[in-house]
């Protein structure tokens, strides 16, 4: 399980007794979800197709960071479907799990379209694709910066050994 996306539980996220509002959390959940689709499927024309059974297995309150992870568990010949965890980042207690949700890739009408994809694309993946001159809409705009970034890291862990 990726754990990408991390929010802070501040006061307008709270519900009357004093915990993460659950519909907050849903929404933060099929954003982080569909962007995570789209970063798999190099389109950003996805929708929400399907949502399991939402499991709230323990709350978040004021103050607490929480982190979204996604993995990817099944790839159709036009959707995508994933596993969701939500955890406290300091305890790593779990505060919810959505087992399946499904996706659905698109064409420019709107209509469901073949993905062609069968595994999991790491970002390490889309670096070497932007290096090569094929630039997919799914990486942003700052993945240079964020590539010279990452090069200038490992340099200086290198330099360390």
């Amino acid at each position: 399980m990726n754990f990408h996306t991390r929010k802070w539980v501040k006061p307008e996220d709270l519900n009357p007794n004093g915990t993460l509002f659950g519909g907050s959390l849903l929404r933060w959940i099929d954003e982080e979800a569909a962007i995570y689709a789209i970063c798999q499927l190099d389109n950003q024309r996805v929708v929400t197709k399907f949502m399991s059974e939402i499991n709230f297995v323990s709350s978040a309150r004021q103050g607490d960071i929480i982190e979204l992870g996604m993995t990817a568990t099944h790839f159709g010949r036009t959707s995508l479907t994933l596993r969701c965890e939500v955890r406290n980042k300091i305890t790593r207690k779990s505060i919810l799990t959505v087992e399946k949700m499904v996706f659905v890739n698109l064409d420019e009408n709107g209509e469901p379209a073949p993905h062609g994809r069968t595994q999991i694309r790491y970002a390490e993946e889309a670096f070497a694709r932007y290096r090569e001159g094929s630039r997919p809409v799914a990486v942003p705009q700052g993945v240079a910066a964020a590539e010279e970034e990452m090069a200038g890291a490992r340099a200086e862990v290198d330099s360390l050994h």
